[in-house]
């Protein structure tokens, strides 16, 4: 029986059988880590208002509803994104 890979499939096993991947010694230490860290990351504690033009919000309610979010999850994502650097200005 074989298996039909897409792309991103094929190079995850192509790097595994590279050897690029190494265990980790102590592997439910590490989970917990990275289990606080998703935790603490996702972790909604503060609350806070803001005004925008109509136009703004119903294009963010309709680029929520195309990508199957909640639009406030969307908006906080993107705000998120810009925090951490992962979403910066475009720079005509």
């Amino acid at each position: 029986m074989s298996i039909k890979l897409d792309k991103e499939e094929q190079e995850l096993i192509n790097s595994l059988e590279s050897g690029e991947w190494e265990s980790v010694e102590n592997l439910k230490d590490e989970i917990q880590t990275h289990q606080n860290i998703a935790k603490n990351t996702l972790k909604k504690d503060k609350r806070i208002n803001i005004r925008l033009s109509s136009n703004d919000l119903e294009a963010l309610k309709t680029n929520a509803v195309e990508l199957g979010l909640p639009y406030q999850t969307l908006v906080s994502s993107i705000l998120h994104q810009y925090a951490t650097g992962r979403l910066t200005q475009k720079v005509s």
